[in-house]
């Protein structure tokens, strides 16, 4: 007798991933509280300026980190949607055009997307280092037509727009502050969602596998080159939010939002905070504010800091900031964190050594270079230099001698903790595996 087969539909429930909806709830919470700890002008300033960073440098991210593209020009689609904005904000304006401010910053994603689709058919013709050879030439391009066709770009003063416009709408007219930032807010949660979703998409995971193996992709039937470009057009997409955001926050919008410094910021920053991760380019943009924006105000000598940060990570940390993160979450899982807190401690405290005598000597020839009118003396950490003394470049010198011997020993003994703490964990992992 033939067994009757079951024709009954079956339902596969899947359980709800708790921790990824908590970690939404609290990304959510803090763009919304932030403003409430946070009230003085200046902080809400910085508060949206991170907002749209996030949006930019995830939309970077898109090409670096999932898509393995070095990309040297992508300030030519936030730039680019900033200037589409700015332009249908002030038809709005003029009434030749009716849209709510609050889709303002949509007139910038398409305007990105646009010229995503048209520059990117290009550029993603080939990849690797041609690629990004592709996207340094277009970023210049686009940098040098900004001072040659004012009408569009507005020349060196750039085009100014009002975001208040018409009727306030219960009570909303953006005009405050904290009203544009709870805008970015709602942005910035949204294009955050949507472009984590595209990593979860079978296009996201092809695009990792186009930046892993290329060659194996063409093998089994995929156009790499059109992957590529697909994502470049959503990177562009995204970009372009990005841009119209800036031009409703700051209402003027100029040649150096496509220049190559913005650019370059990007790539800085997305790499500190880490490419591989999805969450690092949102670490990267909040230090990019904090630089820009801070740091700046600090010394006249930050971008030199900067480059040294720069260079302090890639040697010792190249993963980024959010893979050292990740390293020491799967230490802490196996219970092994805590006799590494206090290399950790060393490790800061000579780091720190470091930093305060290279920075006496930094901030002594910048007074001497820059501030010579205003005397000999000057005032770091606390502490009274005199830029023409002996004394203090000698005590300088000695401090950061001290500490990069401190800090070698240091790396040195907890490069032989860490080495043992690994090995204890893979040996805990292969008796889980056999106690299965």
């Amino acid at each position: 007798m033939a067994r009757a087969h079951e024709t009954r539909p079956r339902y596969r429930f899947k359980p709800w991933n708790v921790g990824r909806w908590v970690l939404w709830g609290l990304f959510a919470l803090v763009l919304l509280v932030a403003p409430l700890l946070w009230s003085t002008g200046f902080a809400l300033t910085m508060l949206s300026q991170m907002g749209i960073a996030i949006v930019a440098c995830l939309a970077y991210n898109i090409l670096l980190g999932q898509g393995g593209m070095l990309s040297f020009g992508h300030a030519v689609y936030t730039g680019l949607g900033s200037f589409l904005a700015i332009h249908t904000l002030n038809m709005v304006a003029n009434g030749a055009l009716a849209l709510p401010i609050s889709l303002i910053p949509l007139a910038g994603a398409l305007g990105g997307l646009f010229f995503a689709a048209i520059l990117g058919y290009v550029t993603t013709k080939k990849a690797g280092t041609t690629f990004a050879m592709i996207t340094l030439g277009i970023g210049e391009l686009v940098w040098s037509m900004s001072l040659m066709v004012p009408e569009f770009f507005g020349g060196e003063g750039g085009i100014s727009g009002n975001r208040v416009v018409g009727e306030a709408f219960l009570g909303i007219s953006f005009g405050p502050q904290i009203q544009v930032y709870y805008l970015i807010a709602v942005y910035c949660f949204v294009c955050t969602a949507l472009m984590f979703a595209l990593t979860r998409t079978p296009l996201g995971r092809m695009l990792n596998a186009v930046r892993d193996n290329p060659e194996r992709v063409e093998f089994i039937g995929y156009n790499t080159q059109r992957v590529r470009y697909i994502a470049f057009m959503i990177s562009g997409l995204f970009s372009g939010v990005a841009g119209g955001l800036a031009a409703l926050n700051f209402e003027l919008v100029t040649a150096e939002v496509v220049g190559a410094g913005r650019s370059g910021a990007y790539l800085l920053f997305v790499f500190l905070g880490g490419a591989t991760f999805f969450f690092g380019p949102i670490i990267g943009a909040v230090l990019m504010v904090v630089a820009l924006v801070l740091l700046s105000e600090l010394t006249q000598a930050w971008l030199l800091y900067l480059g040294l940060v720069f260079v302090f990570m890639v040697m010792y940390a190249p993963g980024g900031i959010s893979s050292l993160i990740m390293m020491n979450l799967r230490v802490a899982s196996f219970g092994k964190l805590r006799p590494l807190l206090g290399s950790y401690l060393a490790l800061a405290g000579t780091a720190a050594t470091i930093l305060a005598g290279a920075g006496a000597m930094i901030e002594m020839v910048y007074h001497l270079q820059l501030n010579e009118a205003l005397g000999p003396e000057l005032r770091f950490m606390g502490a009274a230099l005199n830029a023409k003394s002996l004394d203090s470049w000698f005590g300088a010198c000695f401090v950061l001698a001290v500490g990069v011997a401190l800090f070698e020993m240091t790396r040195r003994h907890f490069a032989r903790l860490w080495g043992q703490t690994q090995e204890e964990i893979e040996r805990e992992i292969k008796r889980r595996e056999a106690a299965i």
